[in-house]
This record gives C-alpha cells, sequence and structure tokens, in this order.
C-alpha cells in the first residue's frame, strides 16, 4: 500500500470519528454553522474524508466539540499494518 493510500485510509478513519463526536454535541452540520466560525460546507469535507486538516483546523474544531484536541484522534489504526513509506 502506498502512502497516498494509507493516508486516504486514514482519513477516512479520523472522518468517522469526527463525525461521530460531532453528532453527540450537533444533531446536524448547519448548527456547526450557527455554533462557530466554520461554514458547514468546508467542515463537511472533513467529516468525507475529503480535506486535510490544520492543526490550528484541529484546536478549532476540538474547542467547537469541547473536547480534548487528542480526541478527534482517539480511533483505530494499525500503523504496523498501513505503514507509511519512507
Amino acid at each position: 500500500m502506498d502512502s497516498k493510500e494509507v493516508l486516504e485510509l486514514y482519513m477516512k478513519e479520523f472522518s468517522e470519528n469526527l463525525n461521530k463526536l460531532r453528532a453527540k454535541k450537533f444533531n446536524t452540520l448547519n448548527k456547526v454553522g450557527t455554533n462557530s466560525s466554520f461554514d458547514p460546507s468546508n467542515y463537511n469535507k472533513y467529516e468525507k474524508g475529503k480535506g486535510n486538516p490544520t492543526i490550528e483546523t484541529i484546536l478549532k474544531m476540538a474547542s467547537l466539540l469541547e473536547i480534548e484536541p487528542k480526541e478527534l484522534f482517539n480511533f483505530e489504526f494499525d500503523i504496523k499494518k498501513h505503514k507509511v513509506e519512507m
């Protein structure tokens, strides 16, 4: 598996976790927009695994969801199985 495929798989797992966390706080994406400066369509790309958020965006997401940033990465991912080529 090449690095691009590993990144896509990781982003899929990240996006599923983000979606789950957001659904606990806000039942719709529109509420993301009304409770933050995030444009719901822009935020949605992260929930669909299409965006690669910066550290700043990660912090904003955590703040919006009122969670610790590390919770955004609290999902299973076998890095030994999905080794990134160096």
